[in-house]
C-alpha cells in the first residue's frame, strides 16, 4: 500500500500530537509533515519532516503553506488550529492537497458563538440565555436580566477558554470586559453549572460515520485561570447519554443540514440536567482524542480513511462504541493513563477505611 503523505499544522501542539500518536498507533504507515508557527513547539512534533509557517493572519500564511505541499508532495492536510482551519478552508480548491472539511460557511458559524446561539435559539434548542456586549449598556441590560453570576466569554475564543470570566458584579465585569478590549467581541451569558460534557463525531456527506460522548471530571490547571474554565482537560471519562446524543446531533442540524467532517459539540448541564449545546469545535478533534484511540476507537484514523475514500475500521455501533466509565487521566510532563472510575473508586474507598482506623485508634485512647 503506498504510503499516505498528510501534512498537519499547529503540529507542535497536544491536539495535533494526538491526532499524529494516533495515526502511528494503526498498522498503517503514513509520511507526516509537520508544520507550526511557534518555532519552540515546532521542535516538538512527532513528524517526519518539520516546517516553521507564518501565523494564519499573515498575507503570506498560504503562500508559504502552499510551497511546503509542492515541496513535500502531500497529499491530504489536516489541521487544528481554529485560525488554520478558516484560511485553508477558504482557500481549499487552491493549495494543491485534499482536505475533509465542513462546508466554509459552516465554520463561520460555528467559529461565532452567538451565529451559533442564534440559530439554536430559532431551532428551539435549550441554551444559556445570551446578550452580546457592544457597551456598558448592553452589559447592565445583561446583568438586570440573567441570573447571577454571569458567564464573560470571546464571541471569536479559538479555545481554552481564552479571556472567559465569571463573576456576579457588574463593575468587576465592565473592568474585566475593558482589560481584554472586548467591547463587541464578548457576550454575557447565564451561568449553567460547572458539569460539562463534549460530543465527538465524524460525517460524511450528512451521514454519521461514529461518535462518542466523554465528560469532564475538571480543568486541568483550572485555580490559574479567572473564569477556572483553562481548556485543558485532566480527566474525561467516556459516556453514554441518550439525551447528550439527541440535543448534540439537533445541534449540529440546526447549523448544517448536510454535515461533511469533524463536528466536536460542547455542552453543558442546566440547574436542572438539561445538557445545552454551547459551541462546536469545528473541523477538528478536542484535545484529548488520543483517549478514544488508546481505548479502542481510533477516530483520527478513520477520518482519514474516509478523505481517501478507502475502506474504514467501522465501529461495533455509530454512537458511543466504546464502553463506559472508561477513564483518561492527564497532566504536563507525564504520559497520560487510561483506566476506569472504579479503580479511581478503589484508591477513596482504601483511604476510607485507613482513615476510619485511624479514628478508631485515636478514640480508644
Amino acid at each position: 500500500m503506498k504510503i499516505k503523505r498528510i501534512l498537519v499544522t499547529g503540529s507542535g501542539g497536544s491536539p495535533s500530537t494526538n491526532f499524529i500518536r494516533s495515526l502511528r498507533k494503526s498498522k498503517e504507515r503514513f509520511h507526516i509533515i509537520g508544520a507550526d508557527c511557534n518555532e519552540y513547539y515546532l521542535q516538538r512534533a512527532e513528524t517526519d519532516e518539520k516546517f516553521l509557517v507564518p501565523y494564519a493572519d499573515s498575507g503570506l500564511y498560504l503562500e508559504v503553506l502552499r510551497q511546503i505541499i509542492k515541496e513535500t508532495s502531500a497529499e491530504f492536510i489536516y489541521s487544528q488550529p481554529d485560525q488554520e482551519i478558516f484560511r485553508i478552508s477558504q482557500e481549499r480548491g487552491r493549495l494543491g492537497a485534499m482536505v475533509f472539511l465542513p462546508a466554509h460557511r459552516t465554520i463561520k458559524i460555528c467559529q461565532n458563538k452567538m451565529e451559533s446561539y442564534r440559530l439554536w435559539r430559532k431551532a428551539s434548542i435549550r441554551v444559556a440565555e445570551t446578550y452580546i456586549i457592544n457597551n456598558a449598556a448592553d452589559l447592565k441590560r445583561a446583568f438586570a436580566n440573567l441570573k447571577k453570576p454571569v458567564w464573560l466569554r470571546a464571541i471569536v475564543s479559538h479555545g481554552g477558554g481564552k479571556d472567559s470570566f465569571c463573576t456576579g458584579d457588574y463593575s468587576v465585569a465592565r473592568a474585566w470586559i475593558k482589560h481584554c478590549q472586548g467591547w463587541g467581541a464578548f457576550s454575557a451569558s447565564e451561568y449553567l453549572s460547572n458539569k460539562t460534557v463534549a460530543w465527538l463525531s465524524i460525517w460524511k456527506d450528512g451521514e454519521l460515520i461514529v461518535a462518542q460522548g466523554r465528560k469532564r471530571l475538571y480543568w486541568e490547571f483550572a485555580s490559574r485561570a479567572p473564569s477556572g474554565v483553562t481548556g485543558l482537560t485532566g480527566t474525561g471519562v467516556t459516556i453514554a447519554d441518550a439525551r447528550v446524543d439527541r440535543i448534540a446531533q439537533d445541534a449540529i442540524a440546526a447549523i448544517d443540514k448536510k454535515p461533511h467532517g469533524i463536528f466536536g459539540v460542547d455542552l453543558t448541564f442546566s440547574g436542572d440536567g438539561v445538557p445545552c449545546p454551547t459551541e462546536i469545535n469545528i473541523g477538528r478533534f478536542f484535545t484529548t482524542h488520543q483517549f478514544f484511540t488508546e481505548a479502542g476507537l481510533n477516530m483520527p484514523y478513520i477520518f482519514v480513511k474516509i478523505a481517501y475514500a478507502e475502506k474504514y475500521p467501522a465501529p461495533c455501533r455509530k454512537i458511543n462504541p466504546l464502553p463506559e466509565g472508561l477513564t483518561w487521566i492527564r497532566g504536563m510532563d507525564f504520559l497520560p493513563i487510561l483506566t476506569t472510575l472504579d479503580k479511581v473508586e478503589e484508591s477513596r474507598k482504601e483511604l476510607a477505611v485507613r482513615l476510619s482506623g485511624i479514628n478508631r485508634g485515636k478514640r480508644a485512647k
